[in-house]
């Protein structure tokens, strides 16, 4: 097995395979800034999972693979939520803020919803969330960041590609989208040995 896959595959095992058990394992208590941070990015995917589930629905009939995207994407966001949420250690409840996109009621202006979203996460959000985690040594958090945020470049473009084709009355022509079902890692075409993210194998991938 060739050097670099072997230890991706390493890599994953150690990593991802049972993230919650590590983390737990490696700190006590998150750090009361990266935690917020953990709720906070964990509120807005979730919302961004539900968002694009609806974009979806919408979709459905006169741009079906704009629908196909949206659905695939809100598996990804779905992914990311449940990655935050595991690394959050303290228990009870808690106000969570996080942006959010309403009133929109077309698939173009769906798209550019979706598009604002992204640009924030790529732009302000997880770069900080992220250059905070690593100050703090939560490496669980920053893994679950950088996943994030890695996918979220892959949404953006493929959300202005599907815009333009939409503005212009057409479906957006994309092949098979695959979504790393460990950390959310994003792509167009057939599914990678290895995710380049977390080196979850390719069955782990669930194409769309």
């Amino acid at each position: 097995m060739p050097l670099f896959i072997n230890c991706t595959k390493k890599i994953y095992q150690l990593r991802f395979k049972n993230p919650l058990k590590i983390n737990l394992g490696m700190i006590n208590l998150v750090r009361e800034m990266t935690e917020t941070n953990l709720r906070s990015a964990y509120a807005g995917e979730s919302q961004a999972h539900m968002r694009y589930s609806i974009y979806a629905e919408r979709a459905k009939e006169e741009f079906p693979n704009v629908s196909r995207l949206f659905t695939a994407v809100a598996f990804a966001e779905q992914i990311h939520a449940t990655n935050h949420y595991r690394n959050i250690e303290t228990k009870g409840g808690a106000t969570t803020v996080s942006a959010a996109v309403f009133g929109t009621r077309t698939t173009s202006e769906d798209l550019q919803a979706g598009i604002d979203g992204e640009t924030f996460e790529i732009t302000e959000m997880y770069p900080v969330y992220k250059a905070v985690a690593e100050f703090q040594e939560e490496k669980g958090a920053v893994r679950s960041f950088n996943a994030a945020y890695q996918a979220e470049q892959v949404h953006l473009a493929l959300y202005e590609k599907a815009k333009e084709a939409v503005d212009q009355g057409n479906d957006f022509e994309v092949g098979e989208i695959q979504i790393c079902g460990v950390c959310g890692y994003t792509l167009e075409g057939d599914a990678p040995d290895f995710c380049p993210i977390c080196g979850a194998p390719r069955e782990k991938f669930k194409a769309f």
